[in-house]
């Protein structure tokens, strides 16, 4: 019996971490949570921009500061990307609920269709926004 005890310590746990990979749907899934969450903490940001318009000008600048350094630009960029992609995933799941793209290869493919183009609209978001505005990127 020892023995036995011993062998079972000595044994990895499956799946083990090296051997495993992520299923791109189950990355999509996960990322699609993230995403909800993310968006839900940025209406906080959104409704500080809207407080902040209603308050005047002292107020707006503090908000027009703060977005606008690095750090701000960075939470946007996550903001736009999220938006964009729980958009896009959701239009999936909408698929899906229709009965499109279960097998396995497609769902692989729109899942990293929906990635691809969630990283290019935010992009092209940013672009267009800065390119409005004048700057020269």
């Amino acid at each position: 019996m020892p023995e036995q005890a011993k062998s079972a310590k000595q044994r990895p746990l499956s799946p083990h971490m090296q051997i495993y990979r992520w299923p791109v749907t189950m990355a999509t899934s996960i990322i699609h949570r993230a995403t909800g969450m993310a968006l839900s903490a940025g209406t906080l940001l959104v409704a500080w921009w809207l407080i902040a318009t209603a308050m005047g000008d002292a107020q707006y600048d503090l908000f027009s500061t703060v977005a606008r350094s690095p750090l701000g630009q960075l939470v946007l960029f996550g903001f736009v990307w999220s938006l964009a992609y729980h958009l896009l995933n959701g239009i999936r799941h909408l698929a899906w609920d229709v009965g499109y793209g279960f097998a396995v290869p497609t769902a692989t493919r729109t899942g990293v269709l929906v990635f691809t183009l969630s990283i290019f609209v935010a992009i092209a978001v940013f672009v267009y926004a800065y390119a409005a505005k004048g700057v020269h990127l």
